[in-house]
């Protein structure tokens, strides 16, 4: 039973719209929308959904939930530059 969840609006991720969940896609910023247990899920709206590259993105989901979003836009972007330089830095590093 769906105990009508399907009917709460949220909000997409994109865009802002705010959208009945029946009509919105799940966003998992790990990658793996399947292991549902203790996961609080962000939204897309459909129409932001296939603009998205369905593509492989490596490390990004990793490399953005590593960095603390309490911040400013500038911290996170500082923190994006740091943690993608030290990354690239690494002996082990394949470019």
């Amino acid at each position: 039973m769906w105990n009508g969840r399907d009917r709460a609006e949220v909000t997409c991720i994109a865009c802002g719209e705010e959208v009945p969940r029946s009509s919105a896609r799940e966003y998992d910023k790990h990658g793996d929308r399947w292991t549902r247990e203790d996961k609080k899920f962000e939204h897309l709206c459909k129409s932001c959904h296939r603009e998205l590259c369905h593509q492989p993105r490596g490390d990004l989901e990793d490399v953005l939930a590593e960095i603390d979003t309490a911040g400013t836009r500038e911290r996170f972007l500082e923190r994006y530059v740091e943690i993608v330089e030290a990354e690239r830095d690494r002996p082990d590093s394949q470019e």
